[in-house]
């Protein structure tokens, strides 16, 4: 798998950037999902969020994800970037473009990928509330949801 359709960053993530890594003749639709940093949560004022990762496991299990997606959609190709760092209300987190011949395949496909990056990547947020803070991370596939400096 090519690594730069595939990627955990602190660089600000430009949809356009990566919407152009998976766009090809052969495609007849694009899904782009677009991850930002919203303001509530269950009613609770957010006021920013930290992302960390494990840095070199996240960007293998993004990859895993993108072959995973190959075996269930043999036409498919994707691209996932996830930011990390310190975000603001309506920062752009994650980033998930996917085109296949047709439609309904790339909007599977990439449901597909942002429910797989919740469930095994290592990757954490820290909710910034006006009342307080809490780390987030519930990964099937990791040994803790926090981050090895916070403990």
């Amino acid at each position: 798998m090519n690594e730069s359709f595939y990627s955990v960053t602190k660089d600000q993530l430009n949809i356009e950037t990566i919407t152009q890594k998976v766009i090809r003749r052969e495609a007849g639709a694009v899904v782009t999902f677009t991850g930002t940093v919203r303001e509530f949560t269950q009613g609770r004022k957010t006021l920013s969020l930290r992302y960390d990762a494990y840095q070199s496991m996240a960007v293998k299990q993004l990859q895993r994800i993108g072959e995973e997606i190959n075996e269930r959609w043999p036409d498919a190709l994707s691209a996932i970037w996830h930011r990390t760092g310190h975000l603001q209300i309506s920062d752009i987190a994650v980033v998930i473009a996917v085109s296949t011949p047709h439609r309904k395949d790339a909007y599977a496909a990439n449901e597909y990928a942002i429910e797989r990056i919740k469930q095994i990547v290592p990757i954490w947020k820290k909710e910034q509330w006006e009342d307080g803070s809490e780390w987030i991370g519930n990964q099937l596939e990791t040994v803790s949801g926090v981050p090895e400096e916070e403990k």
